[in-house]
């Protein structure tokens, strides 16, 4: 076996102090259409094996395909969201490679003619940071069948005993997002190739473009990394991990590619130019096939497709109807709600920003709001080892439990008691309070029963708090709080308290 194959992998850190990373990332999306790229059949997830079909998606002879104008004006969204220039006029090509998921023997895409072309995106890191991504292309293309593979341990073709093809997604509207080479992330490459990806999917969520489900292989991204020696040098020869479809498997995609590349360059070996395996149980890449380059494919027109040809008045059209980008929409936020950069990086990290925002809407306000999904939700939501949108809870829910505080009809430690019943799938907040009796006592003589049950209880205490210790009613607020389940309304206990003892 090569030395490339058998090298052991260099740590990390050790291999971001020696080398230099350099990233290139291919995002592919599939857009939301009602019908495929060129033919009419649905464009569907999960339906029957190949039931969502026609003879253009089969690659039937005598088939010919139309291009689907929406998903030209959804390229167009796109090309725009990312600061591209919208191409005049562009055509389709064949790549041409034969695989069992292609059953014309290409795949039609667009080759040196995209739709949108020389963009870029701005991408913010967890602390902050900010790393301007190149955009070299954004292309459309047709996705290709689903080959399952039967009877081996991994799932893949290694090892099975035969295989299936579902040529349902065959033909599905992609658009594949290129990346110049993204330099200078040293040991942050790992993160910046994630954020890069999730910054992607919440823009393509904003343009309503596709549902850009990860898990559903709405959006996959091919992960490029490359070393070399210093900035100075010239770039590597780069490996392509092919279909990683979460965000830790891309940093970890990247952290495990850095280190075995380093260590076949520390042992003298060379590095193949080749696609690349990502295993999730492992967090290693396996070497799939030697990479192919352009010329490889023997590009040329598509000769059953005419240009397409977007006419300025069009583009400007979709350009003034794109909604507010999630990079916008982030700082119109943090003017309004008053957060810190820290707070609202903590809510955007954790997910939260939409429920926080649709809490708001609710009614609460954004603090509170904050407060709630930041705090006891997730707490809940790590317990459960689940996203904070998963959660047995609405933000509507939330607003009107904070109301309930807001109006003193229950106090914070009656809310996380009311909060659990919520997510336990009691019924809204007000109901229970209704029905369970929970509401704060506030009845007068009820709590001064109480306060004079206490001050006769405690007789040390109320010796202290009239010797000038007044801090010592917490002692007395404490039993009272407990004979009333903790529903007595503190402030109010407080005040008896000061006029029973001549302190008021």
């Amino acid at each position: 076996m090569s030395t490339a194959q058998t090298a052991d992998l260099v740590d990390f850190d050790d291999a971001i102090d020696r080398y230099d990373p350099v990233l290139g990332i291919e995002v592919h999306v599939e857009l939301g259409t009602a019908t495929k790229m060129f033919d009419g059949a649905p464009n569907i997830f999960a339906a029957e094996p190949n039931t969502a079909v026609t003879p253009t998606s089969l690659g039937l002879p005598g088939s010919l395909p139309v291009v689907n104008r929406q998903a030209v004006e959804y390229a167009i969204r796109i090309g725009l969201a990312l600061n591209c220039s919208i191409a005049e006029t562009c055509r389709f090509a064949r790549k041409q490679y034969f695989y069992p998921d292609l059953t014309k023997n290409f795949q039609t895409s667009q080759y040196d003619e995209p739709i949108a072309f020389d963009g870029w995106v701005d991408v913010e890191l967890e602390d902050g940071e900010i790393v301007r991504v190149e955009i070299e292309r954004a292309h459309m293309e047709e996705d290709a069948g689903k080959n399952t593979h039967v009877g081996g341990a991994t799932g893949r073709i290694h090892g099975a005993t035969h295989s299936q093809v579902d040529y349902n997604r065959a033909g599905v509207p992609l658009v594949e997002i290129v990346t110049r080479p993204i330099p200078d992330t040293k040991g942050r490459a790992p993160e910046v190739a994630a954020a890069y990806v999730r910054t992607l999917r919440d823009i393509f969520r904003a343009l309503d473009v596709s549902e850009a489900r990860m898990e559903r292989g709405n959006v996959r991204a091919d992960v490029n990394v490359s070393l070399r020696k210093d900035a100075s040098a010239p770039l590597g020869t780069r490996t392509e991990t092919k279909n990683v479809n979460s965000f830790r498997s891309i940093e970890r995609t990247v952290r495990f590619e850095i280190s075995r590349q380093a260590g076949i360059l520390d042992a003298g070996g060379a590095i193949v130019q080749e696609t690349r395996h990502f295993h999730e149980d492992s967090g290693e890449t396996s070497s799939g096939r030697v990479k192919s380059d352009a010329e490889d494919y023997r590009y040329f027109p598509e000769p059953d497709l005419v240009p397409v040809a977007p006419s300025r008045e069009w583009v400007e059209q979709i350009r003034e109807g794109l909604p507010e980008l999630p990079a916008a929409r982030r700082r119109r936020l943090l003017g309004e709600w008053g957060f810190t950069d820290l707070e609202m990086r903590d809510v955007i990290n954790a997910g939260a920003l939409d429920l926080v925002e649709a809490t708001v809407a609710a009614g609460a306000s954004a603090q509170s709001a904050r407060k709630w999904w930041m705090g006891e939700l997730a707490r809940t939501a790590r317990e459960q080892d689940a996203e904070l949108d998963a959660l047995s809870i609405t933000p509507a829910q939330v607003a009107e439990l904070q109301k309930l505080v807001d109006e003193g009809k229950i106090n914070d430690k009656i809310a996380k008691k009311v909060l659990t019943k919520v997510l336990d799938g009691a019924g809204d907040p007000a109901a229970i309070v209704e029905s369970e009796g929970l509401a704060v006592v506030s009845d007068d003589s009820v709590l001064t029963s109480a306060v004079d049950q206490a001050i006769a209880d405690n007789p040390d205490v109320v010796a202290k708090i009239q010797g000038g210790k007044v801090q010592a009613i917490g002692a007395l607020i404490g039993p009272i709080m407990k004979s009333t389940r903790g529903q007595a309304d503190a402030g109010r206990v407080r005040e008896i308290i000061m006029e029973k003892l001549g302190l008021s």
